[in-house]
């Protein structure tokens, strides 16, 4: 067993710093805080995360101690939050995240199939995100869709649902064509 020595190393360096938002994001925080009593602000964490997530791609450490203050909740119950729901990003993802159900039911519909077909089509492993910054590929836990699997979800907002490998590549090929079409997702 190994000792690690912390001496002259300021613990207070090691924390994250309270991220920094411009005066019209703070003002969307506050208007989701208004639709909860005085005494219960941290109900609007999700939202809050969500707001965080549309501007910078992302919820890092820093974006929590920043909500946590302002929300006067403990860190630790922004960082739950943010770690158990797979909607939010902890790290920088491609334009297109796709999150492939491999719950048991979809399982047992093809989603694992899915998932690995897509990550050999794409080049990339299962939690990585493809070369070109194009696409992130995830596992999801359910969706909600079990009859209708296997079933995906892209960027958190568009179900795609009994997506056959030819469903797949064609999905895949649309969204490239965002890419080459200069539209922004």
């Amino acid at each position: 067993m190994s000792t690690i020595h912390m001496n002259n190393v300021d613990a207070h360096a090691l924390e994250p710093k309270a991220s920094e938002f411009a005066p019209d994001v703070v003002a969307r925080f506050a208007k989701e805080v208004a639709k909860y009593p005085g005494d219960q602000k941290q109900s609007a964490v999700m939202a809050c995360l969500s707001i965080v997530q549309q501007i910078k791609g992302y919820v890092n450490s820093s974006d929590e101690l920043f909500l946590a203050n302002y929300l006067e909740m403990p860190p630790m119950a922004v960082h739950e939050v943010s770690t158990f729901y797979n909607m939010y990003n902890l790290a920088p993802v491609g334009r297109f995240k796709i999150n492939v159900c491999t719950n048991l039911p979809c399982q047992l519909r093809q989603g694992q199939t899915a998932l690995e077909y897509l990550s050999q089509k794409l080049g990339v492993s299962v939690g990585g995100t493809t070369k070109d910054g194009m696409f992130t590929l995830q596992p999801g836990e359910c969706m909600g869709a079990c009859a209708d699997a296997p079933v995906m979800l892209v960027n958190d907002r568009t179900m795609c649902s009994f997506m056959s490998t030819e469903k797949m590549d064609q999905m895949i090929d649309s969204l490239r064509a965002l890419k080459d079409d200069g539209v922004q997702s």
